[in-house]
């Protein structure tokens, strides 16, 4: 199982799962309750319900590099081009926007 600890602009805000079954994120309670929360993307709006889905979310899979940058962070890191949750914990610490993405 990888997992990995996501934050909007520096702050904690929910785990991202994967496992057998599929992708799994859940946004920390702490987090729901502070008055400056705010959704990942639109499709995933705040609650305290894991989302679930069999692919990686559209949100996080957007992290991830293409084309040319993926060849290189693909085979600089010795990372199987389809494996996305291994791609975005390698190259999504610090990426462009407010998401960072942070292996546990």
């Amino acid at each position: 199982m990888k997992q990995a600890k996501i934050y909007i602009k520096d702050c904690f805000c929910g785990i991202l799962r994967e496992d057998e079954e599929g992708f799994h994120f859940k946004y920390d309670g702490e987090y729901l309750k502070t008055k400056n929360a705010r959704a990942l993307s639109p499709t995933m709006p705040l609650t305290e319900e894991t989302y679930k889905k069999e692919i990686m979310f559209p949100v996080f899979d957007g992290l991830i590099p293409e084309g040319w940058l993926l060849d290189i962070a693909s085979s600089s890191w010795k990372i199987d081009p389809r494996d996305r949750m291994a791609l975005l914990m390698a190259c999504c610490k610090d990426c462009i926007g407010d998401i960072s993405v942070i292996p546990l």
